[in-house]
Parts: C-alpha cells; sequence; structure tokens
C-alpha cells in the first residue's frame, strides 16, 4: 500500500498551526487531545507495528519515555499505512486495521479493514494519570478502560488458582507469587488481544484493593455491633479455648500481619472460628477473596462458599461472589485449622460496582511512565497469539526428549539414589526420557555455590554420563540465591549485584540454624552474564542437560508483605522494583537461554522456571504452577490454571502431577487404610490428566512418587498410570508435531474449547474440558470417588471415545463413563491421529511404521513434523513436513509430498492406516487394529476406506 501520511498532511492545511493538535511521522501519529484536565492524556500516540498490531501510548505530559521494552522486540521494518483528519477523529490505516483517535478525548478505537469495530477505549479514553514518586523517581499509577461487549469471552492474564476460566466481568491481581504467574495480556473471543506492557504491580478489572471486612457492619455472635467472635481453640481433641476475642478485621496473611494473633497462641492442634454477622451498607454482587492455608471453610447464611486446604507455609486464595442487600444481614461463620506451624489466613471483599462497570475491561499499574499497549487481532484466536509472538518472540521447538516422561520427587538425596531409580524405570520398563535433580545437592552452608556436595555426590560427572548412557537426561534446580560470604556471593557483591535488603536486615532461611543469603540482580545484563558464567562452569560442562529456576519470582522471603517484598528486591539496574516487580523471572531465562545459545549454538536450552511473565516463550522456557497442594481442589484448579496460561500465549506449560505439598493424612497412610486409597485415587487422576499437557512432569514431597512407590504393580493405580505413561510415548509423532507448529506455525498445544469452537458460546465459560493438539478432548477427573462425569461435546461436528470408538453427536452435555483406570478422552470428527511404536525413551527407534487413525465423519487434516530432535538446524530449514488429509466425501486419505528434509530423515516408510466410522466398535489396541499399510518414499498416496 502506498503510504498517504504527507497526502493527509496537505489535506488539513485548511487549519493553521495553532489550530491544528495532531502530527505524522514515518512511524505512527500523535494527537494532542483539546480535553485539558489534570488526570487526562496531554497525548496519544499511536505506532504501527504491522498490518495488526498497533502500540498505543499515552502520555501525562506532551512528551513520551523511550525505554527499551523488556518484552517487545524491536521494531526491524516499517509498515504502510495512511492518516486522515475527519471531523473530530484522526484516522490511521494499514491494510488489516483502522484506528481512529479523537482529537477531543483521546479515545481510541480499533477496527478492521472491512469497518467492523472490534474494540473501543470508554467514552472520554478511559485513562488516568496518578502522579507518584518511589525511591526517588517521579512517574504514575495509570490505568486505562475498555468497553466490553456483552456476547465475548475474554482469557489469558496468566496462571491463577482460583478456577476462573473467562475473565469477563472478573477481577485479578497481577503479581508473582508462588503457584501464581500474572502475564499481563488478554485475548478475546471476538479474535483480538492486548498486551499491557508494565512491570509493577497490576490489577485487571475493578483497580480498588480488596478491602477488610469492617467495611460491612460488623455483629458477632452476641449480636452487638462491632465486630466478629473469634474462637482460638488450642487444643481440638479436648476442644479447649485458649481466648475468644471480638476482631473487626481477619487479615493474617503474612509474616507482618501474623503478629497480630493471640500472644502465646500456639498453631498445632489448633482451630479458631470467626462467626456473627455481616450487614452490607449498599446492595449489588460482592466479590470475596479468601486468603488460606491450612483447612479453612467459610459459610455464608449457611451456604458452603470455599472449602480449602494449602499447606502451612504456602497459602493460596480462594475467589467466591455473593449477591446482598442494602441493611440485610448475613450470617459468616469461618473455620480454620492451621494443619500446624505458622499459617495465614484473611477475608477481604470488593463492594459492588454498575454491572456495566465490572464487565469492562481494564488494567491498572501502580507505577509507570506511562500507558503503554500493544493491540492486535487476527482471523481466529490463533492468529491473534501469532501476532502476540511475532511481538513478543517465537517459541522454540523444544527438544524432544523433553516431550517424554519427567521423573522427579523432593529430592534424591544422594548419586545412588537419582541412578537407582533410573535404573529401576528402565528394569521395569517403564518410559522415562528425564531425571530431576532438585534442590540441596550442594553443602547446606553453600546455596548458590552450585556444587556437589562430595560426601553425597561423589562423582557428578560420572552420574551425568551413567544417565546418558542409560537413554535419559538430567535436569538441574538453580536458584538466583546465594549466601553471605559465599564465593558466588562475593563475585556478585563487589559489582554491587546483589540485593541487599536482606542482607541488612539479616534475614535467615529455613535450613538449618538459618542461614543469610539474598538474590542477584536479573535486570542487569552483567549479573545475567555472570550467573550464567557460574553454572555453566560448575553444570553445564558437567553434562547438565536442563536447568530447573525455582524461586524466580523472585521468592526471597516467603509470605512477606508485598511491600516488604519490593524493598528486598530494591533498588533494580533498571529502577526502582516498584516499577518493575514482575519481570524477575522473564530477565532471570533470559540470561541462561542467551548464555547457552551462546556457549553451545547446537544444544537445544531447556528451561523450566517456577514464574514467568510476558514474552517468557522467547527464551526456551517452560512454566509449572509451583507448590501446589495433594488435594482435589488443588487439582481441579490447575485444569483452568494451564488453560489460560496457554491462552496468554505461552505454549509450554506443566505442572506437579500429584501436589506438591503433601496433606499428613497422606504422608502417613498405611496399607489398606482409606486415606492410602485416596492417595494412590489422586495420584492416579493427575497422572491421567498430566498424561496429555504440554509437559509430563511428576514431583512432590514424601511420599515419593516414582510409579513403583506409589502402588504395587497389580495395583489398578500402578496399571492406570502405566497405561496413560506408555500412552505419551505412542503419541509421540502426534505430540512432537505440535511441538514443531508451535515454532513454525506459533500454535498452542493445551487449547480452551473457545479457541476452536468460538461460535458455540457455551463453551465460553467451561473450564475443566480443553483440547490437547487439534484432535483430542481431554476431560479430566477430580473428584473422589468419581466415575461418571458431564462433558460438553461442542457442536462443530461429532466426537469419538478415544477408547471405544464410540460416537457422539455435538452440541449436547452427556454423563460419561470414567473408570478408575481410564479419563474421558474423546477425538474430534474428521481427525488423523498417528500413533508411533512402544518406546521406553524418546530416541529408542525410528518411527518406521506410524499408525494413522483417521476419525471419519468430516474432512480433516495434520502435518506430522520431523527434525534432527535436539538442535537449532530447523531454525534455517533442516526439518520434513508430510501433510495428511482426509476427504469425506470421497472416502480417501492423501498422504500428502514430503517437503524439506534433514539429516537423519528416514527416506522410506510405512503408514499403516486405520479408518474409524461411526458405528464401529474398535477397542484401541495397537496389537489389534488391523488396517491398510501403505510404503511411503516421499510422493503423494491416495488410501481409499
Amino acid at each position: 500500500m502506498k503510504k498517504l501520511v504527507a497526502i493527509a498532511l496537505i489535506a488539513v492545511c485548511c487549519f493553521s498551526c495553532a489550530q491544528k493538535n495532531w502530527e505524522a511521522n514515518k512511524e505512527g501519529v500523535v494527537v494532542y487531545p483539546e480535553m485539558d484536565s489534570d488526570n487526562d492524556a496531554k497525548a496519544v500516540r499511536i505506532i504501527p507495528i504491522n498490518d495488526e498490531i498497533i502500540r498505543v501510548t499515552a502520555s501525562a505530559t506532551k512528551a513520551f519515555a523511550e525505554d527499551k521494552s523488556l518484552v517487545a522486540l524491536p521494531v526491524t521494518q516499517s509498515v504502510d499505512f495512511s492518516t486522515e483528519e475527519q471531523d473530530d477523529f484522526i484516522r490511521i490505516s494499514t491494510a488489516q486495521t483502522v484506528v481512529e483517535v479523537s482529537k477531543i478525548t483521546g479515545e481510541v478505537q480499533f477496527f478492521d479493514s472491512e469497518g467492523n469495530r472490534l474494540l473501543q477505549e470508554k467514552t472520554a479514553g478511559g485513562k488516568e494519570f496518578d502522579p507518584i514518586e518511589v525511591d526517588g523517581t517521579k512517574g504514575y499509577s495509570i490505568r486505562q478502560v475498555f468497553e466490553s461487549s456483552e456476547d465475548e469471552a475474554l482469557y489469558g492474564l496468566g496462571q491463577h488458582q482460583a478456577h476462573e476460566i473467562n475473565y469477563k466481568g472478573k477481577n485479578e491481581e497481577l503479581f508473582q507469587y508462588n503457584t501464581k504467574v500474572s502475564i499481563p495480556f488478554l485475548i478475546s473471543t471476538k479474535n483480538y488481544g492486548l498486551l499491557w506492557d508494565n512491570y509493577s504491580f497490576s490489577r485487571y478489572g475493578d483497580k480498588r484493593p480488596y478491602g477488610q471486612v469492617d467495611q460491612f457492619k460488623l455483629f458477632n455472635a452476641d449480636g452487638e455491633e462491632g465486630s466478629l467472635t473469634a474462637t482460638y481453640i488450642d487444643d481440638t481433641e479436648s476442644n479447649h479455648v485458649f481466648t475468644v476475642r471480638q476482631e473487626s478485621t481477619i487479615d493474617y496473611e503474612n509474616l507482618t500481619t501474623i503478629k497480630n494473633f493471640p500472644e502465646g497462641f500456639t498453631f498445632n492442634h489448633a482451630k479458631i472460628i470467626w462467626e456473627g454477622d455481616i450487614q452490607p451498607e449498599e446492595s449489588g454482587l460482592f466479590h470475596f477473596l479468601l486468603y488460606y492455608a491450612g483447612y479453612t471453610k467459610i459459610w455464608i447464611d449457611g451456604q458452603l462458599e470455599a472449602d480449602q486446604w494449602r499447606t502451612a507455609w504456602n497459602p493460596s486464595v480462594a475467589k467466591f461472589q455473593y449477591q446482598m442487600k442494602e441493611g440485610e444481614k448475613y450470617h459468616l461463620r469461618l473455620e480454620w485449622i492451621p494443619d500446624g506451624g505458622v499459617s495465614y489466613v484473611g477475608l477481604k471483599a470488593l463492594s459492588p460496582v454498575d454491572p456495566e462497570v465490572q464487565d469492562d475491561i481494564a488494567f491498572w499499574s501502580e507505577m509507570g511512565d506511562q500507558i503503554d499497549y500493544y493491540f492486535m487481532h487476527g482471523d481466529n484466536m490463533d492468529g491473534v497469539i501469532k501476532n502476540y509472538r511475532t511481538l513478543t518472540g517465537k517459541a522454540q521447538v523444544m527438544p524432544k526428549w523433553a516431550m517424554g516422561f519427567w521423573q522427579s520427587r523432593e529430592r534424591y538425596k544422594t548419586q545412588d539414589e537419582l541412578l537407582n531409580t533410573l535404573k529401576e524405570f528402565r528394569e521395569r520398563h517403564i518410559p522415562i526420557d528425564n531425571i530431576v535433580q532438585d534442590w540441596s545437592y550442594w553443602e547446606v552452608d553453600k546455596w548458590g555455590s552450585h556444587e556437589f556436595e562430595k560426601a553425597r555426590f561423589p562423582d557428578p560427572k560420572a552420574m551425568m554420563d551413567e544417565v546418558h548412557d542409560n537413554h535419559a537426561r538430567v535436569m538441574i534446580s538453580v536458584w538466583p540465591k546465594f549466601y553471605l560470604g559465599t564465593k558466588h556471593y562475593d563475585e556478585f557483591d563487589k559489582n554491587g549485584w546483589m540485593y541487599q535488603q536482606a542482607i541488612e536486615d539479616s534475614v535467615r532461611d529455613w535450613i538449618s540454624p538459618g542461614y543469610i543469603g539474598s538474590f542477584y540482580d536479573a535486570y542487569n545484563p552483567e549479573a545475567r552474564e555472570l550467573f550464567w558464567n557460574q553454572i555453566n562452569d560448575k553444570l553445564y560442562q558437567k553434562g547438565i542437560d536442563a536447568w530447573w529456576l525455582d524461586a524466580t519470582e523472585p521468592d526471597i522471603l516467603s509470605n512477606a508483605s508485598m511491600e516488604y517484598r519490593k524493598e528486598l528486591m530494591n533498588p533494580t539496574a533498571l529502577g526502582s522494583s516498584t516499577k518493575y516487580f514482575n519481570a524477575y523471572a522473564l530477565m532471570n531465562a533470559k540470561g541462561i537461554y542467551e548464555g547457552q545459545r551462546k556457549e553451545n549454538p547446537d544444544d537445544r536450552v531447556f528451561i523450566l522456571t517456577r514464574s514467568g511473565f510476558a514474552g517468557l516463550q522467547h527464551y526456551g522456557a517452560v512454566t509449572w504452577s509451583g507448590d501446589i497442594g495433594t488435594s482435589w481442589e488443588d487439582m481441579e484448579a490447575q485444569i483452568p490454571a494451564g488453560i489460560n496460561f496457554a491462552m496468554s500465549g505461552l505454549p509450554y506449560w506443566t505442572m506437579d502431577i500429584g501436589g506438591f505439598c503433601v496433606q499428613k493424612r497422606f504422608e502417613n497412610a498405611r496399607e489398606g487404610s482409606e486415606d492410602m486409597e485416596e492417595w494412590r485415587e489422586l495420584n492416579t487422576r493427575w497422572y491421567q490428566f498430566g498424561a496429555f499437557v504440554p509437559l509430563f512432569r511428576v514431583h512432590g514431597q514424601y511420599p515419593y512418587r516414582e510409579i513403583y512407590n506409589l502402588a504395587p504393580e497389580n495395583h489398578p493405580a500402578y496399571q492406570s498410570m502405566l497405561y496413560y505413561n506408555k500412552l505419551r510415548y505412542r503419541l509421540m509423532p502426534y505430540i512432537y508435531s505440535l511441538t514443531g507448529a508451535v515454532y513454525h506455525d506459533d500454535y498452542t498445544i493445551m487449547r480452551g474449547l473457545a479457541m476452536d469452537f468460538t461460535d458455540d458460546h457455551r463453551v465460553q465459560n467451561i473450564g475443566d474440558q480443553y483440547l490437547f493438539g487439534p484432535s483430542l478432548m481431554v476431560c479430566p477427573v477430580y473428584n473422589y470417588k468419581a466415575r461418571q462425569r458431564d462433558v460438553y461435546f461442542p457442536n462443530n461436528g461429532g466426537w469419538y471415545n478415544l477408547y471405544t470408538s464410540e460416537y457422539i453427536a455435538g452440541g449436547q452435555k452427556v454423563n460419561v463413563n470414567a473408570p478408575f483406570e481410564r479419563m474421558p478422552v474423546f477425538v474430534r470428527e474428521g481427525s488423523i491421529l498417528p500413533i508411533g511404536p512402544e518406546i521406553e525413551y524418546t530416541s529408542q527407534k525410528k518411527t518406521e511404521l506410524i499408525k494413522l487413525y483417521v476419525y471419519t465423519g468430516a474432512d480433516g487434516s495434520f502435518e506430522l513434523y520431523e527434525d534432527e530432535e535436539t538442535n537449532y538446524s530447523y531454525e534455517d530449514g533442516a526439518f520434513s513436513t508430510i501433510p495428511f488429509s482426509y476427504n469425506e466425501e470421497l472416502k480417501t486419505l492423501t498422504i500428502g509430498e514430503r517437503k524439506g528434509e534433514f539429516e537423519g530423515m528416514l527416506a522410506e516408510r510405512q503408514f499403516e492406516v486405520i479408518f474409524v466410522k461411526k458405528g464401529s466398535s474398535m477397542t484401541l489396541d495397537f496389537s489389534k487394529n488391523n488396517g491398510k499399510v501403505i510404503s511411503y518414499a516421499g510422493s503423494k498416496v491416495d488410501v481409499a476406506m
């Protein structure tokens, strides 16, 4: 398209220079709105990044900060766009997007090339700037509000574990915490996305912080106004009451506020009950936030709103809403069993706002120089995510071994433990590719040395070699933490690259007598380089294959208040920690990715990091969901958490199968007990689910998590876990093709149903089903002793039961069977599912024969992707694809011409084509399904049913 900027400038020549309030150049357009109140934008800038990505910046002054984005990649090419003035607005047009900016208010609206409005800022602009000064640096607390159409659903925002899938009308605080990963990206079923480019503590939705319960009129158990009754029981066996207090808040959420517990009260064998009435002073929907560790239940007017458990040291949150009327009393009862040790609990609420306002899309951030966001759109939600990765960086093809099974525990304490575990897997013929060495392999007082303690790990290099000789890989835990006085600490400290507050305050950790240490400043590029050099020297050169980056929030002190957390990482090399609070994990991963690629350009990087941020996918990184608990509720919470993380544009995610932190009743479970049966069923159901997420990984505290330690070989739990492990490896041609699509097509593996069935509004709020790739609908079972579950079958075609081939029509909810040994999985009509041989590790054998299951009833396609599996040659074109397409009318599968080549590629192979038809009763038995065997040498082949 011919650029029309100059023409547009001529077109407004009738205006005098004094009257004109906008300007254009080759990069974009700036409008200086006529509205002039203190809280409005004084300048709004529009910069097209490409035809479908638009950057919008709004300033409280007439100048713009030009700091380099930590998330968006530098713009390397110009975009053709035109600019014209029409009445009260300026129109900026690319080939695919039209942006209109009001000359009066600075309000921005976005349209597609056909004039359909996709999104608009709130009338009058929806912008807010509140001056703030932190650590001598001036900035603004900023907010941007957009209008949201009635029928759209909204996803993304990272990984939050409060059972929310659709963020329409919801609120979410965006900060990093163990089990919480905040990504300021939102995607809509209207096929647009928003990336909020800010790194400070932020909020989505309501900008107000949750308030204490004293925002209500409170009445205690005796009906007296002003408080709730808190009954502290210090011995649950005798029900001994330690004290009864009247309390107007329930706020024991961090190390600061827990000091308000009654002096002398101990948490072992304790129970606390808060009870009374709350009376709102306005009517509407109240949003409640329950902060909990231990066993926690809350009722309002006798209705159970939450029943949760988390380990004492790692609290979580539960959300619920309650409709209330002004002046009416509602009975509240909160029961809390701390579960031993110092524990945390809190209850807060947000008062109602107008429902239309609640439905708005809004981002607020504590500190920034200006409002800065990116609007993007596409033909579908995949197209939006493609543009997100165009902006923030492509995700790599993960090494093939990474897509196999990962065995971990907290922790292998010796070299022999690790090697014997791998040996046991091989002797039992349990597929495995990766074994993990968790923390504390170093000497107890040398955290950050990255050196193995010789008494427990006498020859780390020999250990790595033996693992490799047994066709497996090793991932190792590496923290950005260093004890005071260690050599590596001193190397950082002499350059001023260690956060000092923890040192100055003599903050001690939980190891042995407690040691003083702190974290390095990952915002400093030289510090990142030093960190890589240290782990390269001590670990990578010994043969380590993958990096486990723990506590990257950064968790310098667990359960510190938000304000103290900022102090502990202040200042960063870029400025105040208030301004850069959320992006630490991104910077930390960036340093390791760049360091390893420079050291060994042929070795694919693999990083597992506990926290993340927008753009993390660019650095060979996977995020896991943190130190979750061993409960059915936590398992259920993983499903929408993983879906929304993937729909935040980051394709690789995993979790601790079975939960990391263990309830005491499971720790102490004995053979034959109900607790042991529940423990085995919980792990079995979680394992079934875990086989169908991007990374298949077991991890957790005692009891040990190896299959053979969870159940004996003849137990249904063992047999089911082994079945899904082997099925995962059988599916490797399918799964590895999906990783290829992640890079080459910017694909998303773990897919919320709205991605593929956008027009079916019934899927918008389904958070316990998802697609694993284009073909498999995964329906985890997350209730103890459940042997059925409801499944909604989207209405675009029909579905086949994976195990029995039973056909189910779309557009209906069905209660399906879910026996102990099997999780419901359904195959989409029109799918072509490639199945490989039974293998015990990904490199065991070439896939000379692949079974192609063709699920008839609709046209379909799939592309088989292959490359050299462990290096980056695919970036230079060393890969191949074989397209499959099925024509329902002709009842024919076409195996298309192979494209591309790479070293070690199979020039000739066989495909066994198995057609699955409606009414068939074919079980998924790979040894008995006899199809048509086709020899293939790279040329097109047609196979008729």
